[in-house]
Formats: structure tokens, sequence, C-alpha cells
């Protein structure tokens, strides 16, 4: 015979369960209210943002992982940075021996000319094709370049090293051409502006005429300094720029400008096949100690124990690209068909006053940081756009601010010994 239960403990265990049912469903609804409020309360706290001003704590440059290569297998460009840094960090006695370099058959190996190849940036790229196996042809006055920054290929059966000035014709059978030539920090173009101008005139039609005579791809490396004291922030490649046509800088700014004028002219006219690369503030290895600019500047008055000087509030800003993603950007247009004008730079945007004190901070936590009067024409604000080489032609920087200055350092101790 079953056990008979009693109707009355149905009841209670159903009010129990029914108890417990409605807490769980009010829990559920009330504390995400809670955070929603709680969240509406944070945000109402936080004030709106002008977009025009820059928080200093922000935009400090960042602690990524170190690079140890450069370049890109699509281009046949990539090589570990140690391959490099031997060239430029090696003790100066042994940048002597020429570095490996692939081997091409020569119907696969490119003739290059690098005008200005014997200057910061060139070399850089000229030591970069060298190794990729190309016969590269380098030509430079040495106003600013110097011959020890490429004379660890004299010799070698794949480089030439002419002292030209591309103000006068010059004639090679090539297959590209690298337009570097002229000085580019402002003491040095200022010094003498005519000449200056000439380099970016005449030099730019002689290279030109010579590309139109062996029908060779040409690539001028232009300057964000074509955008002047912009208007428009970020700098887009679309924008016509801001630019005082009679200032102590025009003579860079406006011989760049023609410069890019003739490129578009050669390629409306002649097909001559161009690019045009705007490159914005570039620092590392074999920058000129006196050439007056804001990285070289800084880091060397830093290890000096001199006061790192700032023209002007500091609140200006730049953006600061490693040489090495120039170089790989130039490469990367160069061997691309787009042919309109590309930004090459770091969009990280810097105040120079945050900058000295970052520099301040990594090398000479001792130096003072003084202000000196603001010098003329001098741009507010920089900072790339690179939506375009983004999209157009595979590029952006790899290297961060830190691991540049580290080199840039390492480099002024091996070749400046009284620092």
């Amino acid at each position: 015979m079953g056990v008979r239960v009693k109707p009355s403990i149905f009841v209670g265990r159903f009010i129990v369960l029914a108890f417990a049912f409605f807490c769980l469903i009010a829990v559920v609804n009330i504390f995400p209210l809670s955070k929603v409020m709680t969240v509406q309360a944070a945000v109402g706290r936080i004030a709106p943002r002008n977009p025009q001003t820059i928080n200093m704590g922000e935009n400090t440059p960042k602690q990524n992982s170190t690079q140890t290569t450069v370049g890109s297998d699509f281009i046949g460009n990539k090589f570990e940075l140690a391959d490099l840094r031997n060239l430029y960090l090696a003790p100066i006695d042994k940048q002597k021996i020429w570095a490996m370099v692939r081997k091409k058959a020569r119907s696969q190996q490119k003739r290059v000319l690098v005008t200005g190849g014997a200057g910061f940036v060139g070399s850089h790229l000229v030591d970069r094709l060298m190794l990729m196996g190309e016969y590269v042809i380098c030509i430079d006055n040495y106003f600013t370049g110097r011959r020890s920054n490429v004379e660890h290929w004299e010799g070698h059966p794949n480089f030439e090293l002419v002292r030209h000035d591309v103000e006068y014709e010059y004639t090679a059978e090539v297959d590209q051409i690298y337009h570097l030539a002229c000085p580019a920090s402002p003491p040095h173009y200022q010094y003498n502006p005519i000449k200056t101008l000439k380099t970016s005139s005449l030099g730019t039609i002689n290279m030109l005429e010579l590309a139109k005579k062996v029908k060779a791809r040409f690539l001028l490396t232009s300057t964000s300094e074509v955008y002047g004291d912009p208007e428009v922030h970020p700098q887009k490649e679309e924008y016509w720029g801001h630019v005082n046509p009679i200032g102590p800088r025009a003579c860079y700014d406006e011989g760049k400008r023609v410069a890019e004028t003739l490129t578009y002219a050669y390629h409306r006219h002649d097909n001559v096949d161009v690019r045009v690369a705007r490159i914005f503030n570039t620092f590392g290895p074999r920058m000129n100690e006196n050439d007056g600019r804001v990285v070289s500047n800084f880091i060397l008055q830093a290890l000096k124990n001199e006061p790192i000087t700032i023209y002007g509030s500091g609140t200006q800003t730049r953006s600061f690209q490693y040489v090495h993603d120039l170089v790989d950007g130039l490469m990367a247009l160069m061997n691309n068909e787009f042919k309109l004008p590309v930004n090459l730079g770091n969009p990280d945007e810097y105040t120079i006053a945050q900058f000295a004190e970052y520099i301040r901070n990594e090398i000479n936590k001792n130096s003072i940081i003084k202000n000196l009067n603001a010098t003329e024409d001098d741009p507010q604000r920089r900072q790339p756009d690179i939506t375009r080489a983004k999209n157009e032609i595979h590029w952006q920087p790899a290297f961060t601010v830190k691991q540049g200055i580290q080199e840039t350092v390492e480099y002024f101790k091996i070749n400046l010994p009284s620092l």
C-alpha cells in the first residue's frame, strides 16, 4: 500500500519555488540597470574634449616589441636588422669589409641611380639596394652628404660612387631613379637659398630628362613642408598647403612644390613614369650632428649635458619616423603602380616640449630644458594622414620612437668620441 502525501506539503513547496523564481527575476532586471546607471553617471563626469588639444599623457612614445627585421618579402628587401646595424653601428675600421649581398643574374639585376646617395636617408637606401643585389650608382656633391656614409661599399663590383652636382646634366643607363638630392634641414637649406632652389628645380629637371631619355621610373622625395603651416589636420595628400612664398623657409618649401609640379608635367607631357613621396620628420643613424633638426639637437644636447633648447613655447607638434621605416616606404612606392603623391611618416604626434622631456628622461635626467625665441614660419602642427600609404602601397611604420632613439644614441656615441 502506497504512502499518502498531504496536499499542504505540495502547496508549501510551490510557494517556496515561486518566491525563489520571482527573486531571481528581480536580481536579473535590477543589476544591469544599476550598472547602466553607474556608467552613465561616470560618463556624465567626463568633460568634452576639444579635438584641437593634445593630452600630454596620451601620446607618449609606444613601448611595443622591438623590431628585428626590415623590409618585406613581397618586394624582396627583407633583411635582419642586425645585417644593417653592422653597416652603421660597427666600429669604423670594420666597416671597410663588404657585407654579403644577394647574387643576381645580370638580367635580373636592376640598375638604380640614387641622387644624394651619401646623405642621411640616401645612404640607408643605398645599403638596402646593395644587399638586395642591385647595381647602384650613388651621386652626391657632399654639401650635406658624407663619403663615409657609403665608403663601406667602395670597390664593390655592384657599386659606383660619383661626385656630381645634380644642377648639371648626368647620363647613365638606369632602370630606376631615386631623386633625394637636396639639403633638408633649415640651417643647410637656408645657408644658400638660391642653391637650394636650383637643386630642387634644375636638379629635378635634369633627373627627369634622364628618366625620359632612358625610360627609367622616377621617384621624387618631396616633403611635408609643401603643406607649410597647415590649416588642415592631420594632413592628407589632397590638401594644397598654406605656404609663405617669400619667407626664410620658402627656398625649400616652394622648391619642393616646384619639383612636384615638374614631375607631373613630365608625366603628363612626356609620359615619364613617376612617383612622389612626401616625407615627414625622419631620424636615425647618420644624421648630421649639426643639421639643426629636433631629434639630433635634443639627443646631442642631452649627451653633452647641455640645455635642451626648444624654439618657442614647445606646444607645436611633430611626428617622427625612424629611417628604416622611410626606406621601406620609398621602396614600396617605387615598386608599386600608384602615381599620386603619398605621405610617408609616423602618425604618432608629440608636442616639442613633450618630446624634449622624453629625450631627457631617456638619456640624461639632469639636463634642463630651455625655451628660446620661436623661428619664423615654424609650422604649429604636423601630422601625416597615411591612409593612402596603407591602402595603395601597403605600408605603415613599424619601429617605435624608443627603439629608434636607442639606435641613434648608439650611433652618435660611436662616431663622436668626444661624447
